[in-house]
């Protein structure tokens, strides 16, 4: 049986979804992600899941690995070659001050420090014209001072190369040849565009967790191998596409957001098949939750992306799914600070020691604890009943870490102590929708929640609520959608390049000719990486009025006189804005291509599991709903019994493997022909 597989770590949790295209079969299974090496988590899934690698024929994976390098400041040893005077770039970075209220503002420290940036004379003009050679023998003494000074990794960045990358790539090869153990990489192979600042950043993130991403990759290549797999291996890229191997060693930095993308893909897939043209992307997982929307079955891709964000944070100039991220997950521990008020995350409890309940030696209340004491969670059937949970030592933790020190005695303080814990969590998570809808200038009110993740159908409720969203989806196993998402995927190659002037005739055949000669090269990457020979794309420009420092991104697919390409832009520039000018001039900035290659994809009407409906009630239990009715006595379902058509009224809760469904007073739910179920808020 060739199965295709999927692998998400999480925070949390590392899932697996394995697909049979012959039988229709499916398989799904989770794994407490092993941070000492996620490869052993992998493994056990596949143990878990009675599935051998050798059955499987292709294995899409997602990881968190490059994301948690950059925050956690776990990467190589780098050093940064550049043009002579153009040591600070990192340092100087963009003259703004994103947060001009505090006084203490500083942005995060360089990923290469000052001593170890280096210059080398080159240079050459705004029009790519050599100024100054190349010095060669400057870059092969440069080679063994970094030898002497122990350098894993090396980033180069010449200031004009985005016009000519000619000097980049003659340097990298010296330094590859006299460092043949040393990870070298160079920005124009990342990005042609001229931000010098984002060019700098982006290779320095490149080079920062490049030998880690090398090293993981090759070791799971090899464990995968010595274990019978035969097949292709491909990583999730952050631009919603598949990474071959051999890329991602060359392009860590595009699985910065990998993780989150499978349930973009799939939320769009699914709304698509469901016939929602709007929804939002919601993921609860075990150390955050991300939102993103899916309008007409397409998710926003951004052009750069900021670590840490964009306040203090640097930039990655590197095509990643919009997705707003925030610290509030299941693991999101709750806290008091000096004047005694109460916070939720950012910090995790993760998988280990993870939340009280797990009873593995965390000592912190969690919003996980908070739910199990709330009765939203039941302890004997966490993960199938794979992992049982402590409900006393869960209340106790809140009991001694927040509600006593708050002043709530005794059970009614500790409910409503549990309860505020999971209300502040719902006011980050709407938070976070608010950033990708409201101040995009669209209207959650007009968008379905698509809620997945192992907590994300628990809190779907609550959030559908404080933001007046009518209706909900689940889709079926929300637990491991992400995974699900990942065997969606198509394979993708992004490009972009600098591309200036006033729009007018002769530019928009310009940007007609500059775009053929990207889509011939990205359908050579997919025909080398995928064996591709059915390839589409999607164009983009980066526009803006003239003398305005903000661009907007137009979709320019099949436009081709200045009256289309003007009329897309003035569109776009009005949904975002409010208003636009049909006076002022228009300028380019960028060219931004997407080239995709569709690959044989599982269906997904035959992705839920198949057992025999049962539909009736397990049993009653206590559920507290806080100011929707209190503590109520509340039917559990266990949603693999419950057949298309199956409809009832809240409260309920709907249980399964991965995750749990919470149905308030008030709420109807019927269960659709997908398996999904669909939640109207009362």
């Amino acid at each position: 049986m060739p199965y295709i597989v999927a692998v998400d770590i999480g925070g949390t949790f590392t899932d697996l979804v394995g697909f049979d295209h012959e039988t229709g079969k499916a398989t799904y299974t989770k794994s407490p992600t092993t941070y000492g090496n996620f490869v052993e988590g992998i493994l056990d899934c596949f143990d878990k899941a009675g599935l051998a690698p050798a059955e499987a024929s292709f294995l899409n994976h997602g990881t968190t690995l490059v994301i948690n390098s950059l925050i956690q400041r776990r990467g190589a040893k780098c050093a940064l070659v550049t043009s002579a005077g153009f040591r600070d770039v990192l340092e100087i970075a963009r003259a703004n001050r994103p947060d001009p209220f505090d006084l203490h503002y500083r942005r995060d420290e360089p990923l290469i420090p000052r001593g170890l940036r280096f210059e080398v004379p080159e240079r050459m003009d705004a029009h790519g014209n050599v100024l100054v050679p190349l010095d060669t023998s400057a870059v092969e003494a440069l080679a063994e001072e970094l030898k002497r000074i122990g350098i894993e990794a090396v980033a180069v960045f010449f200031m004009s190369s985005y016009l000519d990358p000619a000097h980049e790539e003659r340097a990298a090869d010296i330094l590859k040849r006299m460092l043949p153990r040393v990870y070298v990489t160079y920005s124009t192979e990342l990005t042609r565009e001229w931000y010098e600042y984002e060019r700098t950043s982006t290779v320095a993130a490149n080079a920062y967790v490049g030998p880690q991403v090398n090293t993981y990759v090759r070791r799971l290549e090899n464990d995968l191998r010595s274990r019978g797999y035969g097949g292709s291996l491909f990583m999730m890229g952050s631009n919603g596409g598949l990474l071959s191997v051999e890329r991602t060693c060359r392009q860590p930095v595009g699985l910065v957001e990998s993780g989150p993308i499978g349930g973009c893909i799939g939320a769009g897939a699914y709304a698509e098949a469901l016939d929602i043209q709007n929804v939002v992307a919601f993921d609860m997982g075990g150390t955050t939750a991300k939102c993103a929307l899916v309008e007409h079955g397409r998710y926003s891709v951004e052009s750069v992306y900021y670590v840490n964000g964009y306040v203090r944070g640097f930039p990655i100039k590197w095509p990643v799914i919009d997705i707003v991220e925030v610290g509030s997950g299941g693991g999101s521990i709750a806290w008091l600070d000096d004047q005694n008020r109460l916070h939720v995350g950012p910090q995790s409890a993760g998988s280990t020691p993870g939340p009280v309940c797990y009873q593995r030696g965390g000592t912190e209340p969690t919003v996980t604890d908070a739910n199990l004491v709330l009765g939203r969670l039941n302890p004997y059937r966490f993960l199938g009943g794979e992992m049982s949970l402590g409900v006393e030592s869960a209340r106790g933790a809140i009991a001694a870490r927040t509600a006593e020190p708050l002043g709530y005695e005794g059970e009614a303080g500790l409910i409503r102590t549990a309860d505020g814990i999971v209300s502040i969590a719902t006011v980050l998570m709407a938070g976070a929708i608010r950033q990708v809808s409201v101040e995009r200038g669209l209207d959650p009110r007009d968008f379905v929640l698509f809620a997945y993740g192992g907590g994300g159908p628990l809190h779907a409720s609550a959030l559908a609520r404080e933001l007046s969203i009518p209706a909900i989806v689940v889709p079926p196993e929300p637990g491991n959608f992400s995974a699900i998402g990942m065997l969606l995927a198509d394979a993708r190659v992004d490009a972009s390049e600098t591309f200036t002037g006033i729009l007018d005739d002769a530019l928009a055949a310009g940007m007609d000719g500059g775009f053929r000669v990207m889509e011939a090269d990205t359908a050579e990457t997919l025909r080398r990486d995928f064996g591709a020979g059915d390839v589409y794309f999607e164009r983009k420009a980066e526009m803006r009025y003239y003398g305005q420092r903000h661009n907007i991104h137009v979709p320019v697919t099949g436009l081709r006189t200045v009256a289309e390409i003007r009329a897309a832009f003035e569109r776009d520039y009005k949904r975002r804005y409010g208003h636009a000018d049909s006076k002022a001039p228009t300028e380019f900035q960028a060219l931004h291509l997407s080239a995709f290659a569709r690959l044989r994809r599982p269906d997904i009407a035959n992705m839920r599991r198949k057992t025999p409906p049962g539909g009736t009630p397990e049993h009653m239990r206590p559920v507290y709903f806080g100011a929707a009715g209190g503590t109520v006595e509340t039917v559990i379902y266990d949603r693999d019994g419950l057949a298309p058509g199956f409809a009832a009224h809240g409260p309920a809760v709907i249980e399964e493997y991965g995750s749990t469904t919470l149905i308030r007073p008030g709420d109807r739910f019927e269960v659709g022909a997908m398996g999904e179920i669909r939640i109207e808020c009362g």
